[in-house]
């Protein structure tokens, strides 16, 4: 059975979704305020690894996912997501590469736009070949501030000095 709570994070309310078979969602919801509630079983650590991922406090997450019946090509891609450390960045044609299919650079992007487990499959650390931040389904604010978070020195906004 399919279990659902909220949690309010510095970026808003996000729902998540899990079963036994693991975390099947994490989205933010144009909700205010932000549902209270109990918060079952199964999402507890999921609630308690995104409070501490969001306090800078946690690096990994250590949680089941279920990519339900998302298609086998998605899912790949998700698992390579997976692998890039906290604080680094991968770029689409990387993803592309490690797959076996160099031209699959857009399919790598709409594989990001539909993830459907945010924050835990980093997406947000997918970025151009250039170097530049692009598409990300919160926006780019949101994509830099939480790239900023993991990695302030590469990717916090540039303070005035006078």
């Amino acid at each position: 059975m399919v279990e659902k709570t909220h949690f309010l994070s510095p970026f808003g309310c996000f729902e998540i979704q899990g079963s036994s078979l693991g975390i099947s969602s994490v989205k933010l919801v144009d909700t205010k305020p932000c549902p209270a509630g109990p918060i079952p079983k199964v999402l507890r650590d999921c609630i308690v690894q995104l409070n501490a991922y969001f306090k800078g406090e946690r690096r990994e997450f250590d949680l089941q996912l279920d990519f339900g019946t998302a298609p086998a090509f998605q899912q790949s891609v998700w698992r390579e997501l997976l692998k890039v450390p906290y604080g680094h960045t991968t770029t689409y044609k990387a993803i592309a590469d490690k797959l076996g299919d160099p031209k699959a650079v857009r399919a790598v992007g709409q594989a990001n736009r539909h993830n459907p487990i945010a924050i835990i499959v980093p997406c947000h650390r997918c970025i151009a070949k250039n170097g530049e931040l692009q598409g990300y389904f919160y926006g780019l604010d949101m994509k830099r501030q939480l790239l900023g978070l993991e990695n302030p020195m590469s990717f916090a906004e540039q303070g005035s000095l006078f």
